[in-house]
C-alpha cells in the first residue's frame, strides 16, 4: 500500500505533522492497547485527543494525535525522540497492516471485521516499552499488574516532555535505570522475585531485545524467549504492540482460550489446544481474529470465581 507523505513544520518546542491514512481509521481501537490500564502514566485521553509519552531510540518523546473531520490525523511531539515518534506515525495507525490478508471463516468475525473497519494493528517499534507491563502482567490480575505499572514509572519514570496533559506523565524509565531498581521498591510496587529478575535481565541486553523490532515473527518470538523468564505468553504480547505481529496469538491466558472456544464453537472450558485448533484457518492473523473475537463482545458467561488478589507487599 502506498503511504502518503505527511505535510510537517516546527513551532517552538513542538514539531508538527499532518497525515491523512489511506484507510479508514479508528485511532482508540487502533492505539488503545498501548494503554496499560485507568491512569497509565505513559498514556492519556483528554479533551479529544490522545497523549503518548515513549521512549525512543532518540530519547524521551511526547506524541499527541487527534482525528479531525474527514480522517486526518493532527500530531504534535515535543522532547528528543520527536521526530522519531512523527517518522513512526503511519506504523503506529496501521499503515504497515495488512487487514486484506485476513478472510473471515466465522460470520461472527466478518459481522464483528465489518462493523469495525477502522482497527487496525499498531506497530511502535519499541520492544522494551510493551516487554516491561507484559512481565509485569505474567501469573496476577490486570488491577495488581496496573498499579505496579503506575508506581514505577511515577518513581522511576522521566517526566514526559511537552505541555499540558504531558507534566502529569511520565517517560519509561531507560534500561540502566531498571537495573538499578532495588528490590524493596520492587517490593514496594508489589512485584515478585522472579517478574523483577526477568525484567533486569532483559534490560542488560536491551539492544538485543530491541532487534526484535525488525525480525520476522519466529525470529523475534525466539529472540525473546531466550531471557529466562520469558514465555510465549509474553512474547506473544510484546510483539503484538512493539511489531504489529498478526499472527502472534497469546498462549497460556487465563481467559483467552475459554473466550475464543465460546465465541467461534459456543464451547466452554477449550484450552490452549483447542484455541489453536480453532484458529487454524487464519494462520498468519490469528492476533487479528482473537481482537475481532474479543471486539465481538461474545463471551462465555462467568462460572469461576475471580483471580485472588496476592499482595505481597504484605509478605
Amino acid at each position: 500500500m502506498r503511504v502518503p507523505p505527511a505535510r510537517s513544520s516546527r513551532t517552538g518546542a513542538a514539531t508538527h505533522r499532518r497525515w491523512t491514512p489511506p484507510y479508514p481509521l479508528h485511532l482508540g481501537l487502533t492505539i488503545g492497547p498501548l494503554r496499560r490500564g485507568p491512569g497509565d502514566p505513559a498514556f492519556r485521553v483528554d479533551a479529544g485527543s490522545v497523549w503518548r509519552a515513549a521512549r525512543t531510540p532518540a530519547g524521551a518523546g511526547t506524541l499527541r494525535l487527534a482525528q479531525r473531520a474527514g480522517g486526518e490525523i493532527e500530531a504534535e511531539a515535543w522532547g528528543p525522540g520527536a521526530d522519531w515518534l512523527l517518522d513512526g506515525l503511519p506504523a503506529l495507525l496501521g499503515a504497515g497492516d495488512d487487514p486484506a490478508q485476513f478472510t473471515a471463516r466465522h460470520r461472527l468475525l466478518h459481522e464483528t471485521g465489518r462493523r469495525h473497519p477502522g482497527m487496525r494493528l499498531t506497530r511502535t517499534g519499541l520492544v522494551l516499552e510493551s516487554l516491561i507491563p507484559s512481565v509485569l502482567e505474567q501469573k496476577v490480575t490486570s488491577d495488581e499488574a496496573y498499579r505496579a505499572w503506575r508506581l514505577l514509572l511515577r518513581r522511576h519514570g522521566e517526566p514526559a516532555p511537552g505541555p499540558g496533559p504531558a507534566e502529569r506523565m511520565r517517560v519509561l524509565p531507560d534500561a540502566r535505570s531498571w537495573a538499578l531498581i532495588p528490590s524493596w521498591e520492587w517490593h514496594r510496587a508489589g512485584v515478585d522475585g522472579k517478574r523483577s529478575a526477568t525484567i533486569v535481565r532483559a534490560v542488560r541486553v536491551a539492544r538485543r531485545m530491541q532487534e526484535a523490532a525488525a525480525m520476522d515473527l519466529p525470529e523475534a518470538l525466539a529472540r525473546l524467549q531466550a531471557i529466562p523468564g520469558i514465555g510465549p505468553w509474553t512474547a506473544a504480547e510484546t510483539l503484538q504492540r512493539s511489531n504489529g505481529a498478526a499472527d502472534a496469538v497469546t498462549v497460556g491466558d487465563l481467559h483467552l482460550p475459554g473466550t475464543v472456544g465460546y465465541a467461534l464453537a459456543g464451547e466452554r472450558g477449550a484450552d490452549d489446544t483447542r484455541m489453536l485448533e480453532l484458529l487454524a484457518p487464519y494462520a498468519g492473523q490469528r492476533h487479528r481474529a482473537c481482537r475481532l473475537v474479543l471486539l465481538s463482545g461474545r463471551i462465555p458467561p462467568r462460572r469461576a470465581p475471580r483471580m485472588a488478589v496476592n499482595d505481597i507487599r504484605r509478605i
